[in-house]
């Protein structure tokens, strides 16, 4: 049976691929994830992205029974948004992979904290987007 693995990212990561490359690279999320649907033909991978919290924490609520995993990289509101962990605490997804393209530990004091990592399986940082990968294999097994 086919796995449907949501990805949802926040917000400035529609601009991966133009934005700051030498913290996130030359390619975009969108040619990444093209790549993982080939790699990976009996998985759908569905991608949202929002510049807006609100309009994230309604995804992940409208997840509900539509999503074996998720895989999320909230961007800035990971240090921010206590509504995107209640969203993932409230509706209770089987599995959510947090990531993050850059090492947030090696950067900003203000990065260090995660909101949603608390109510994450696990999270994966300063990997580039091989980051997706790796939480796609994790939510496979």
């Amino acid at each position: 049976m086919k796995k449907t693995i949501h990805i949802l990212n926040g917000p400035n990561l529609n601009l991966v691929g133009l934005r700051e490359p030498g913290i996130y690279g030359h390619q975009s999320i969108a040619s990444y994830l093209d790549t993982l649907r080939s790699k990976y033909p009996d998985v759908t991978l569905i991608e949202h992205q929002s510049n807006v919290e609100g309009e994230l924490v309604n995804l992940i609520q409208a997840m509900v029974g539509k999503a074996d995993g998720l895989i999320i990289n909230a961007g800035a509101y990971t240090h921010t948004s206590i509504a995107i962990a209640d969203a993932l605490r409230a509706v209770q997804l089987p599995r959510v992979i947090e990531v993050h393209i850059s090492n947030v530990y090696a950067r900003e004091d203000y990065r260090k904290q995660s909101y949603i990592a608390e109510v994450c399986e696990g999270s994966i940082s300063g990997l580039g987007l091989m980051g997706y990968e790796l939480a796609l294999i994790a939510l496979l097994k």
